[in-house]
C-alpha cells in the first residue's frame, strides 16, 4: 500500500470518529460536516508529514539499501538512486528473499566448510599411509642390509612401492589443483574421438586381460566421429574411466564403449558389468579421496583422485558426466563432448 493511500484511509478513520462524536453531542449535520473537514484535512497533513519524515524516508532506505545489496553492489553503489514505487509492502518480500538467499549461502559454506575438513583429513591420511610405511621400511632395512641381504631387497622394493604411490598422488593433487586454477588450459583440436579410445583400449589390453576382462566398442563405428576438445585429457578421461572399470570389474568381465551422437553434442558411455555401486554413493562419487569400500580401494590401488580429475577436466571443456549403476548388474558413465562438425 502506498504512503499517500495509508494516511487517506487514517484520516478518514480519524475524519469520521471525530465528526460522529460531534454529531452524537450537537445533533447537527452542518457540525459534522465541519468538524470531518477540517479533523480529516489535519489529520492528513500530520500524518503524512510525520510519517513521511520519520518512517517512510527510513523505509525507502532500507528497501533501497536491501535491493540493492541484492544485485551484487557494494554499500557506495547501493545508496544509489533505485525507489520502489511501495516500498512498504515490497521491502517485506525482499527481506525475506534476501534473508532465505542468505540462509542458502550460510548452508553452503557450511557444507563447503565440512568438505574442506574431510579433504583435510583424507590427504593427511593419504599420505601418512605410504610415509610410515617407508619410514618402517627404511629401519627394518638398516638391520637387514649385513643379517639378510635378500631380505633387505624386499624390503627396498616395498619402500620403493610406497615412494611411487606418494608420487601418484601429488601429481594428482597437482592436475586436480591446475585444472581449478586454469593453470591447464583446454587445448581445443578436432580429432577422430573413435581412433583415441580404439588407441587407449590397445594401452590398457595387458591390464585387462590381466583380469579377463574384455575391452570393445557395443558397436561398429566405420565412420568418423569428430569432436573439439583436449585431446589428451580426453584421453586421460577415458584412461581413468576404463581403469576404474577394470579394478571393480569381476573376472571375465567386459568393459564396453559406446557413442550416441545429439544435436551438437556426442554422448559417450563407458559401461562395465563389475559389481556396481549402490545408489546412496552416487552423488558423492566424484569427491576427492571418496570411497565406497576403503579396505577393497586399498588392495585395488589408486589415489582415490581418478573421477574427481575425470569430472574437473570435462567441467573445464563445460560438459557434463553422469552415473547411473546396479549392485551386482554393473556402472555406467556418460559423458558428453562437443562436436566438431
Amino acid at each position: 500500500m502506498k504512503l499517500s493511500v495509508l494516511v487517506l484511509f487514517t484520516a478518514l478513520a480519524v475524519g469520521l470518529s471525530i465528526g460522529m462524536v460531534n454529531f452524537y453531542f450537537q445533533h447537527s449535520w452542518y457540525y459534522l460536516a465541519i468538524s470531518f473537514g477540517v479533523s480529516f484535512l489535519c489529520s492528513f497533513l500530520v500524518f503524512y508529514y510525520l510519517l513521511e519524515k520519520y518512517i517512510y524516508t527510513k523505509i525507502k532506505l532500507i528497501y533501497k539499501l536491501i535491493h540493492n545489496l541484492k544485485l551484487g553492489k557494494d554499500l557506495k553503489d547501493a545508496l544509489g538512486e533505485y525507489v520502489s514505487a511501495d516500498p512498504i509492502n515490497d521491502v517485506e518480500h525482499e527481506v525475506k528473499e534476501w534473508a532465505g538467499a542468505k540462509k542458502k549461502e550460510i548452508d553452503l559454506l557450511k557444507k563447503q566448510e565440512q568438505f574442506r575438513r574431510e579433504f583435510l583429513s583424507n590427504v593427511s591420511h593419504e599420505f601418512k599411509t605410504p610415509l610410515f610405511a617407508i619410514q618402517g621400511y627404511i629401519e627394518t632395512l638398516q638391520d637387514c642390509l649385513v643379517d639378510d641381504p635378500d631380505q633387505a631387497v624386499l624390503f627396498l622394493k616395498k619402500a620403493e612401492n610406497n615412494v611411487e604411490r606418494l608420487s601418484y598422488l601429488i601429481n594428482d593433487l597437482d592436475v586436480i589443483s591446475k585444472l581449478e586454477t586454469g593453470e591447464s588450459p583446454i587445448n581445443y583440436q578436432k580429432f577422430d574421438f573413435v581412433q583415441l579410445a580404439k588407441e587407449v583400449m590397445e594401452n590398457l589390453e595387458d591390464r585387462a586381460q590381466a583380469k579377463h576382462i574384455k575391452l570393445f566398442f557395443k558397436d561398429k563405428y566405420t565412420a568418423l566421429t569428430p569432436v573439439l576438445a583436449d585431446r589428451e585429457k580426453v584421453r586421460q578421461v577415458l584412461i581413468n574411466l576404463i581403469v576404474n572399470s577394470i579394478k571393480y570389474g569381476v573376472d571375465g568381465g567386459e568393459t564396453a564403449i559406446k557413442i550416441f551422437e545429439l544435436h551438437d553434442q556426442v554422448l559417450i558411455e563407458v559401461t562395465d558389468n563389475g559389481i556396481g555401486i549402490e545408489e546412496k554413493h552416487l552423488l558423492r562419487l566424484f569427491e576427492r579421496f571418496y570411497r565406497i569400500d576403503t579396505h577393497r580401494a586399498r588392495e585395488v590401488g589408486g589415489t582415490g583422485l581418478g573421477l574427481a580429475i575425470v569430472k574437473h577436466i570435462l567441467e573445464a571443456h563445460q560438459q557434463t558426466i553422469s552415473v547411473r549403476s546396479t549392485p551386482g548388474i554393473g556402472t555406467t558413465f556418460a559423458f558428453t563432448l562437443q562436436k566438431g562438425g
